[in-house]
């Protein structure tokens, strides 16, 4: 009997052993560049860029989406907003390095509570916040229940409305009692590492994944299991969350922009993006043709020019669109062009 038992233990405490060892891997290859705030009983991590001398635009709070971390949108909008603004990318509770705090930050209020709470603690009275997909769904959020915090809003293919069907399965398992624990310890690390290159690619379909998107932003750091297991809470009350909270986003009184893509097939834009252009008053929708869900990377343009009409400035944000369509187009082209075969003697040959 007791040979059977090890037999069957064996293998667990060995895949159990292996995803500890990947998990601190990841936490080697992606340290922590942000710092960490005490908001009231746990840490919330941040990278905070300090409001430059000659700041031309309000405070920018960016809020990632998920299986995120605040490296996401780092990577998307610090380096051509440097100089401009003074800017918070966050650690969402229970993700990168943030600690989760208590139950209340399973939903997207009280996410919006604790980077508000952050905030404060960072000297920030008042910013432009800008949340992307599973982010969208807090950017609402902290637009109605901290108004007085909110210069504006800017959305990027959010998650917003509720939708037909349900989640994947993995999110249910993950939070089971003890079997979503073994789960968690023993399965995620391995399955996610088979899907990461997959996956990534899904979320930027049709458009092409940046070569060094995963090197750059830490994926992986979702797949641990503390983090996997706040992933999954997450969006297993999502759903029930945005059919109660979506009712309420015409009380949203800050000016709000809309961007995403016609192509997104991770958050359905005819389902979010334009709901949120119906029920907020005064808000903006701008499409982007050819798009799929980044639209942060793939329209950066349009995210920075929608920032500035917020904070006042005269922007023709559909004028952009088509520009960033044409943009998208011509390097399209050009890679078909790259990729034609050599017309060298030796190629008409198949050598």
């Amino acid at each position: 009997m007791l040979a059977e038992v090890s037999a069957l233990l064996a293998p667990l405490a060995a895949a159990i052993g292996y995803s500890s060892y990947k998990a601190r891997q990841f936490e080697q290859i992606y340290p922590n560049i942000g710092e960490l705030t005490d908001v009231g009983g746990y840490r919330m991590n941040a990278v905070h860029v300090e409001r430059p001398e000659h700041a031309d635009l309000p405070a920018l709070v960016f809020i990632h989406g998920a299986s995120g971390n605040l490296l996401d949108q780092l990577v998307a909008f610090r380096a051509p907003l440097e100089g401009r603004a003074e800017m918070l990318f966050v650690d969402r509770p229970g993700h990168g390095y943030s600690e989760r705090g208590g139950p209340e930050n399973a939903v997207p209020s009280g996410q919006a509570d604790a980077i508000a709470r952050l905030m404060e603690k960072r000297g920030i009275e008042k910013a432009i916040i800008v949340g992307h997909s599973f982010g969208g769904a807090i950017t609402a959020a902290f637009g109605l229940r901290h108004a007085d915090k909110t210069a504006g809003l800017l959305f990027l293919a959010p998650a917003t409305h509720p939708w037909p069907g349900g989640i994947d399965w993995y999110y249910h398992v993950a939070t089971v009692p003890v079997i979503g624990w073994l789960f968690n310890h023993a399965i995620v690390v391995p399955l996610g590492l088979s899907r990461l290159e997959r996956g990534t690619l899904n979320v930027f379909r049709p458009n092409p994944r940046p070569a060094d998107y995963i090197e750059k932003t830490g994926p992986s750091l979702v797949l641990r299991p503390r983090t996997f297991h706040n992933n999954a809470a997450d969006f297993k009350r999502l759903l029930a969350y945005v059919k109660e909270q979506s009712p309420l986003y015409s009380q949203i009184t800050a000016p709000t922009v809309i961007i995403t893509g016609d192509r997104d097939e991770i958050v359905w834009e005819h389902l979010h993006s334009r709901g949120l252009a119906r029920d907020i008053p005064g808000s903006e929708l701008v499409t982007v043709g050819g798009v799929g869900h980044k639209p942060d990377y793939l329209a950066t343009d349009v995210a920075i020019a929608a920032l500035e009409k917020i904070a006042g400035a005269p922007r023709d944000l559909q004028a952009a669109a088509r520009r960033a369509e044409e943009r998208l187009a011509a390097s399209l082209r050009d890679q078909a062009i790259q990729i034609q075969p050599s017309l060298m003697p030796g190629a008409l040959h198949g050598v």
